[in-house]
């Protein structure tokens, strides 16, 4: 399960953006882990430089002074479309007849095949296989001939799956959201400017101050001069679709998205699977470090039950579901957490985390836990069992390597070894969102998807695009 990627996009009043885009994408490292680029404009010409590797590898401070100008777009990647490799990495950038334009995106298309062809029947050259390509070439052809707004919303008429977009057409800063919502974007007010990011997390380390959610559908236009933004509905939203893994897993705990800090509601997720699942053991031990939040609401209703540290991370060892091969994730999950025995020797624990995928990792903290003396293993789960892929920008696996896809509770519960095994509902977790049902994304754990893909059931109607503008 890769996370997704990260983008942002900033335009300020008379000063360089390299360095603040540069501290931006170190804050949201754990959205993309496989490439980093930042695009910026003087004004009269684009500076680049993107490259595969971590943030802190790929640039250096002879990148940063280079990188010159007021306005620019950065770019964390996790690769859910398109090959390995520097030539995938973004943002991306053309120069057109009309100018210079780079994208920024985060998710997934699920036309990217169809509006190709059209594109390259209609003259368009295609370098990579990625879709953030696609989108960038479409916006272009219709930027020739349109306004920056009535060029995104025609581009977004020919745009079918997740978004979340920042754009620099010359040195002018968009952002726009598809009409579902799906992937996370926010507007925040920085020293002499603004900017456009995936998570809040990242507008706190600039010092900014965080304005609201982008709307799904809605387009944010900075000022040249950074001065300020202008908002323009382009399209009818219709039913929302809110990732609720952002919420789970994805998102940074100190990051508000949709106006809900993840860390609050990640202890309430916790405090939700004890009412629905709960069960007295001796002790709750997180796994660090997506389970703790969890795991601390969860022992706070757990009226007697000690929270205590039972497993401990090697922080200089990558996540165990990045690695190409089965073995070798095994091998770094003993790499990766090692047992504290004082707190479970001779104990009943219980063990939590956010999810379950592979389930390679489960099964080998439970064995972790036995061998170390654990007398009994419970595992709570605090989001459903994930059954389906997700197409919408987090590269999940198929449905073969999900170990619940055709597996009951019990029969995953009785694989990874494990005395009891129990997830959190769906329901529980709208509930806890204050969304109704239908305004998340649960495609991984229903099988039903907002948007039609082929061979998938779809959730919900798509409605024809509006535009309006404020």
């Amino acid at each position: 399960m890769h996370e997704k990627c990260g983008v942002v996009g900033i335009s300020t009043e008379e000063r360089s953006v390299s360095r603040s885009i540069y501290e931006a994408l170190y804050a949201l490292q754990h959205r993309g882990q496989e490439a980093a680029g930042i695009v910026t404009h003087d004004g009269f010409q684009q500076h680049e430089h993107v490259d595969v590797g971590l943030v802190g590898d790929v640039f250096d401070q002879s990148h940063i002074d280079n990188l010159q100008g007021a306005a620019g777009l950065g770019h964390v990647r996790y690769p859910t479309d398109g090959e390995l490799g520097r030539s995938c990495a973004q943002p991306f950038s053309i120069s057109f007849k009309g100018g210079t334009l780079s994208v920024s995106h985060n998710g997934n298309l699920v036309n990217t095949d169809k509006r190709r062809e059209w594109l390259a029947n209609a003259g368009h050259t295609f370098t990579t296989s990625s879709d953030t390509e696609v989108i960038t070439h479409e916006l272009a052809r219709q930027l020739l001939d349109k306004q920056p707004v009535a060029g995104m919303r025609a581009t977004m008429e020919n745009l079918h799956g997740s978004y979340a977009l920042t754009v620099m057409y010359d040195e002018r800063v968009m952002g726009v959201r598809d009409p579902r919502g799906n992937r996370p974007l926010c507007l925040g007010k920085v020293d002499n400017g603004y900017v456009l990011v995936s998570e809040s997390a990242a507008i706190d380390t600039l010092g900014g101050e965080l304005i609201r959610d982008v709307r799904p559908g809605e387009l944010i236009i900075i000022a040249e001069d950074g001065s300020s933004y202008s908002s323009h509905q382009l399209v009818e939203t219709g039913q929302p679709a809110h990732c609720f893994f952002e919420y789970v897993y994805f998102a940074r705990p100190d990051s508000t998205l949709e106006g809900r800090l993840v860390y609050d509601v990640r202890r309430a997720l916790g405090r939700k699977l004890w009412e629905e699942t709960g069960i007295e053991t001796d002790v709750v031990v997180p796994v660090p470090d997506s389970g703790r939040a969890f795991a601390s609401g969860y022992a706070e209703v757990a009226e007697g039950v000690e929270f205590a540290e039972g497993l401990m991370k090697n922080r200089y060892v990558g996540r165990t579901f990045i690695l190409p091969t089965q073995g070798e994730r095994e091998r770094a999950v003993r790499t990766k957490l090692n047992p504290i025995k004082s707190t479970i020797v001779g104990k009943t624990v219980t063990i939590v985390d956010d999810s379950i995928v592979r389930g390679t990792t489960s099964k080998q903290l439970i064995t972790l836990l036995r061998d170390a003396g654990a007398k009994e293993i419970h595992l709570r789960i605090g989001s459903p069992p994930i059954r389906a892929p997700c197409y919408m920008g987090i590269d999940m696996a198929t449905r073969e390597e999900l170990i619940a896809a055709e597996r009951t509770v019990e029969e995953v519960e009785a694989d990874i070894g494990a005395d009891s095994l129990a997830y959190l509902s769906p329901e529980a977790i709208a509930e806890t969102l204050e969304f109704e049902f239908e305004s998340l994304c649960t495609g991984c754990v229903t099988g039903r998807y907002p948007y039609d893909i082929s061979g998938e059931k779809t959730d919900r109607p798509v409605k024809q695009p509006v535009i309006e503008q404020e």
